[in-house]
């Protein structure tokens, strides 16, 4: 079994890098990727944790995408075995990081304007060395009663379209894809259903559009994902040679029922998943 979409302290999750490996050594994942939120922060350390505790280390990262997609969905690419190391990269995703504590003071100011006394202090307070994102906002406004829980403060304050969202800066599909392969990465559609295409045709033309900016695979394991569909997208990545591979999407408390590796309880990634594609990788880069 392994999971190859993870997160840490360095973006949204509730775990360490280190625990996160420690984690995945009890329950026998044999392969685990760290893809943070726009950072390789905490890279070094998951991959020192990896040599410690016998488990193998992808390095990776998760990137937010601009694209115009049907009822408020959303683009993610994941970039799997990046050279964390490599100069170009690290400085787009320090642009990336650099905007986020700007849409951070506009969502805080958002807030105060709301009558709901957040500063910029709570925030820095709470992320610590993550890249800031709307999930501490969620837990701040749970922390003040402001509201019930997490899903709360998204629907009512933070989620798209609520008073507090500021929209995020994001590199372009083409942009995202070179970035990810400039670093010497796979990338990797996520989540590819949370696009929010009605129809399948509609699914596949986006997929071969991004494939054509060199795309070189789509997630087709995860928690949410139907059966059907997830079925579907494996004969279509057979079709066109696209590499598969999947992930829990975990992020420690801070995203409810959801476990490493098994994700709800029905997920199961084969080790296969993760042996293609480095495989695929070791093609690609010599």
């Amino acid at each position: 079994m392994v999971d190859l979409q993870t997160h840490s302290i360095y973006s949204d999750g509730s775990r360490t890098p280190a625990e996160l490996v420690k984690e995945a050594r009890e329950k026998g994942i044999c392969a685990i990727a760290l893809t943070d939120h726009d950072t390789i922060a905490g890279l070094p350390e998951f991959l020192e944790a990896g040599r410690a505790n016998g488990v193998i280390t992808v390095p990776g990262v998760e990137i937010s995408v601009e694209a115009e997609l049907p009822r408020s969905g959303h683009l993610h690419l994941l970039g799997l075995f990046v050279d964390y190391h490599n100069r170009s990269f690290k400085e787009k995703l320090e642009f990336l990081r650099t905007h986020r504590k700007i849409r951070a003071r506009k969502i805080v100011e958002k807030l105060n304007e709301m009558g709901i006394k957040i500063s910029d202090e709570d925030v820095q307070a709470l992320a610590g060395k993550a890249a800031i994102g709307r999930p501490h906002f969620a837990r701040i406004l749970k922390n003040k009663g402001m509201v019930n829980s997490l899903q709360e403060a998204f629907a009512r304050y933070i989620g798209k379209g609520k008073p507090a969202y500021v929209n995020k800066v994001k590199f372009t599909e083409k942009e995202a894809i070179q970035i990810i392969k400039d670093a010497g990465g796979l990338t990797i559609l996520a989540h590819p259903h949370l696009m929010n295409y009605e129809k399948e045709e509609e699914l596949e033309r986006k997929i071969l559009y991004l494939k054509s900016l060199g795309l070189d695979g789509i997630e087709t394991y995860y928690p949410d994902l139907s059966p059907t569909l997830a079925e579907h997208l494996l004969e279509f990545a057979r079709e066109y040679r696209l590499a598969v591979s999947g992930g829990s999407d975990y992020h420690g408390e801070n995203k409810d029922g959801i476990a490493l590796g098994t994700g709800n309880g029905n997920l199961h990634i084969p080790d296969t998943v993760y042996r293609d594609l480095y495989e695929r990788w070791r093609r690609l880069n010599g």
